[in-house]
């Protein structure tokens, strides 16, 4: 898995609270505080992510400040596919987050606010902060975004850009990369259909259960049209090369209004209804 969950918490929770399209997971555009300038920021690279933004949407992806969806998330093992479960997901910025997940014996819920959170799980009836472990893999979820780099949030970070070059994406495709790397070390690579200009991929690497580093690798596809801003409604992701998920939307809006009361950590658990 992607990240070492609470033990109560089934596991297929940590791959789609990682590659949710996390919207909402990083500085709101103009409202974040002065940081330092990033360490390198490549012109070609910017412009390859200015052509992204305008495939996006322009200014109405830019404009973006709440998505809650819903669908379906399916784990895969030895390249079969599981049996799908139900979610809604709830993303407000700069940092909030709510992923509720119904089916297959699962009923479960999470909430990032930040470095802050909790999580509840119906069977067990069990309500419990995040632990450090959900922290982080919140933390890598903003840095590989699709998101993140388009918006600029990684600037926050001081975060260095640069151009890697063209790699092959299939018969006579070609996708345009760049790389983010932090003053920590942590690389994520972008990858961008040359042609039209949409993200295609997001490649970096993570701690295995042995302690090695593993690639992940997180596509999209299917974008489609949302009140001018184009999303992918699927995104599958592969561990070491093999596919271990996929996330599968249903219906997307943007900007509806999301109450702060989600995201409030209640005192009892007969107070949580989803």
């Amino acid at each position: 898995m992607r990240k070492t969950l609470h033990l109560c918490a089934p596991p297929l929770v940590a791959a789609l609270l990682l590659f949710t399209p996390a919207a909402s997971r990083a500085q709101k555009d103009g409202d974040a505080k002065p940081q330092a300038a990033a360490v390198k920021v490549d012109e070609k690279a910017l412009a390859i992510v200015a052509r992204a933004v305008e495939a996006l949407g322009g200014q109405a992806y830019l404009g973006v400040r709440s998505v809650t969806s819903k669908g379906y998330f399916t784990q895969f093992r030895d390249g079969q596919s599981g049996i799908p479960i139900t979610f809604r997901d709830y993303l407000v910025f700069p940092d909030r987050e709510r992923t509720e997940f119904k089916g297959g014996g699962t009923n479960f819920l999470q909430v990032n606010t930040g470095d802050t959170g909790w999580t509840f799980e119906a069977k067990a009836k069990k309500l419990a902060d995040v632990t450090p472990e959900q922290v982080e893999g919140f933390r890598t979820a903003m840095r590989t975004s699709i998101d993140n780099l388009p918006r600029g949030w990684w600037r926050a970070e001081g975060a260095s850009l640069t151009y890697v070059g063209r790699r092959e994406a299939g018969l006579a495709r070609r996708n345009e990369v760049v790389r983010l790397t932090y003053p920590d070390g942590f690389e994520a690579e972008f990858e961008f259909d040359a042609r039209e200009g949409l993200p295609a991929k997001v490649i970096y690497k993570r701690p295995g259960e042995d302690g090695e580093r593993v690639e992940e690798e997180d596509r999209y596809a299917q974008f489609l049209a949302i009140d001018g801003a184009r999303f992918p409604f699927v995104i599958d992701h592969y561990r070491a090369g093999v596919q271990s998920s996929r996330v599968n939307y249903d219906t997307v809006e943007l900007n509806k209004p999301v109450p702060d009361s989600l995201f409030a950590k209640p005192s009892d658990v007969k107070a949580i209804k989803f």
